[in-house]
């Protein structure tokens, strides 16, 4: 393959890496502490689902110049939120896990915003808990903890303060029943039932995929002054992430689902979720394993004698080598072509040879004065036109050309005097005596 085809690609794979969206369809983000029996854990959902309608219709007269939201809260004390903790813990055991959620708040935030050609409809919920029985084993050397719950999912239901908020379809149902009676039991049913509260795909990446690095702040003798929290005290810190594109997770894309209806007019219902994204941290050290193809991580205070690698697998040393060879390549590359471009230049005297020259006078002295300028000619021509310097020239012309301009100047004359003529000029009388 030719040196333009790999540029080529390498550029391509940045593009694509540096093209990820910044908006996740689910985001987790926990911090688990071995020492404890709990921890917190907050799960973010977002979807958007676009309703176009390019050629008018009665959907375009319903929405296009609408806008509104629907928003709320609440905790554990209400049925619904109660339920939701039930379902997403059948779904925690039934992905083999041993974790439990034991309280949970919920947020959520709708936005529909009509526009001329489509219609936006914005679905956020906010999960925000506590998460217990996930110490597997503890001993004095290390803590054995389950990774197996990420996955927090559910199709049900989930209705709360009279609010379903789960299926996009429901809110339709009772904010715009004329847009719900023309797309409901037609193809946008499929994008419409899907539901929000889907974190599949996180479980779905092994965390062997997922980016790994420890913090050891927590070991540093001054890590009070700093204001460490005391749970971290004497441990270092484990983080795993998930969500950019790399060669270890692959590319992330959106993820977008699109159907065409024909009713009154052709429309198009289509969905838009980005790529997942999570970061779980874990006080102490984290080794990652499977156990009944369960996914654990061995956690210990401190990270193994000798360990000095920043991420999974090694990949950036491999990097920092490759780099480096790269370098050494380039270094050789330039020595090479540099040597062959001396090899090519002349050696030796090129020119006029200095000791061929010799020193000639061109100023000669003036009232007294004499300068020091000359100029240097060749030793073996005695021809000193040949060689006579061309500012010489241009002096002596400038010098003849001052001459013939240059009138004679007498002294004062008293005022009125006037010349006379010959004739006119007074006589000596007498003669003076001979020999005066």
């Amino acid at each position: 393959m030719s040196k333009g085809a790999y540029l080529a690609i390498l550029l391509a794979g940045l593009i694509v890496v540096g093209s990820s969206s910044s908006v996740w369809a689910a985001q987790i983000d926990a911090r688990i502490n071995p020492n404890a029996d709990k921890s917190p854990f907050s799960f973010n959902y977002q979807k958007t689902i676009f309703i176009e309608y390019p050629n008018g219709g009665k959907i375009f007269d319903e929405l296009h110049e609408k806008e509104w939201k629907v928003n709320g809260t609440a905790d554990a004390t209400n049925p619904g939120v109660q339920q939701l903790i039930a379902s997403l813990n059948h779904k925690i055991q039934s992905d083999g896990s041993h974790a439990k959620i034991s309280d949970l708040k919920v947020s959520y935030d709708f936005h529909l915003k009509g526009r001329p050609l489509s219609t936006s409809i914005d679905y956020k919920i906010l999960l925000d808990g506590t998460l217990t029985d996930y110490v597997i084993t503890k001993d004095q050397v290390k803590t054995i903890i389950d990774m197996g719950w990420r996955g927090m999912s559910t199709s049900d239901p989930v209705v709360i303060n009279g609010e379903e908020i789960n299926l996009p379809i429901s809110i339709l149902k009772e904010k715009e029943p004329v847009v719900f009676s023309i797309l409901s039991e037609t193809e946008a049913d499929s994008i419409l039932s899907k539901s929000i509260i889907n974190a599949d795909f996180i479980l779905e990446q092994p965390m062997t995929n997922w980016h790994f690095l420890f913090d050891p702040t927590g070991i540093n003798v001054d890590a009070g002054r700093f204001g460490l929290d005391k749970s971290i005290s004497g441990f270092v810190v484990s983080k795993w992430t998930m969500g950019e594109s790399s060669l270890r997770e692959g590319r992330q894309v959106e993820r977008e689902f699109e159907t065409n209806v024909s009713a009154d007019q052709n429309y198009v219902v289509r969905s838009v979720q980005s790529s997942d994204q999570g970061n779980i941290a874990a006080i102490g050290f984290g080794a990652l394993d499977v156990l009944d193809g369960l996914e654990i991580a061995g956690i210990t205070p401190t990270p193994p004698a000798g360990y000095a690698t920043t991420s999974s697998g090694g990949f950036p040393i491999t990097i920092v080598y490759g780099m480096s060879a790269m370098a050494a390549i380039g270094g050789i590359a330039f020595f090479i072509f540099s040597n062959r471009a001396l090899k090519n230049q002349k050696v030796g005297q090129q020119g006029i040879d200095p000791s061929k020259l010799v020193s000639y006078q061109t100023s000669a002295s003036s009232g007294g004065y004499q300068t020091n300028r000359g100029e240097a000619q060749l030793a073996d021509d005695s021809d000193y036109a040949k060689t006579r310097s061309v500012y010489e020239e241009q002096s002596s012309s400038k010098a003849i050309v001052d001459e013939t301009q240059q009138k004679p100047k007498g002294g004062a004359l008293p005022k009125g005097f006037e010349p006379k003529t010959e004739s006119e000029k007074p006589k000596s009388k007498g003669t003076l005596p001979k020999g005066f």
